[in-house]
């Protein structure tokens, strides 16, 4: 056996934990991501967002992005490489480009600035929530949470699409689908919150 053998062999009977590198391919791809946000928003808003061919490079690059959401997360999980870093980049870089989408797509007048600022909105309550409760445990994410961020990156596709008022129903329903999900799971993230701050409260009572 050799040295290094030896010395992974002894650390796994030793049972310490396996340092995972903060440079690696999960944390590189939710950095990619960030980076992808200014140049996804270039794209957008060139010659007032409306040129055909800039529209579909920004629906490119939204989806390039969108689709590194998926794998980081799923490496992450399955190659062991969760780290403290990737959990507080990961959802910046997902709101992030959401955000720039919603907001570019409202700049150019193509997304009413209600729904815009109602999606934000919920979502840095919901930030802020995880934060509130952060001392007595952790959010999970729920299904309903999944199905929010999938119909919203429908919706913000169909939006990008330069098709005209050909896919304009689609847009409203899958956009109105994405809203409705949006607000309901953020009421259920505060039923969680209050009741896992409840339950925190008491369990320290209890112990006290």
């Amino acid at each position: 056996m050799t040295t290094e053998g030896a010395a992974s062999g002894s650390s796994a009977q030793s049972g310490e934990p396996r340092q995972v590198p903060l440079l690696n391919i999960a944390n590189v791809l939710t950095v990619s991501r960030l980076a992808l946000v200014p140049v996804f928003l270039v794209a957008l808003l060139w010659e007032d967002g409306h040129q055909p061919l800039w529209r579909w490079a920004a629906v490119v690059v939204f989806l390039v992005a969108a689709i590194t959401d998926r794998i980081d997360g799923e490496l992450a999980r399955k190659r062991g490489l969760i780290t403290d870093f990737g959990k507080i980049a990961d959802p910046i870089a997902d709101k992030a480009l959401t955000g720039a989408a919603l907001i570019g797509l409202s700049v150019v007048g193509d997304l009413p600035w209600w729904v815009t600022l109602l999606i934000i909105a919920r979502e840095l309550f919901v930030t802020l929530l995880r934060f509130w409760v952060i001392r007595h445990g952790v959010i999970p994410a729920s299904r309903g949470g999944k199905l929010k961020t999938l119909l919203q990156a429908i919706a913000i596709t169909a939006y990008l699409v330069p098709l005209g008022g050909l896919i304009e129903p689609v847009r409203w329903i899958v956009m109105g689908a994405a809203v409705l999900v949006t607000v309901v799971t953020g009421v259920d993230y505060v039923v969680q919150a209050v009741r896992l701050r409840a339950r925190g409260r008491r369990t320290t009572a209890t112990r006290s």
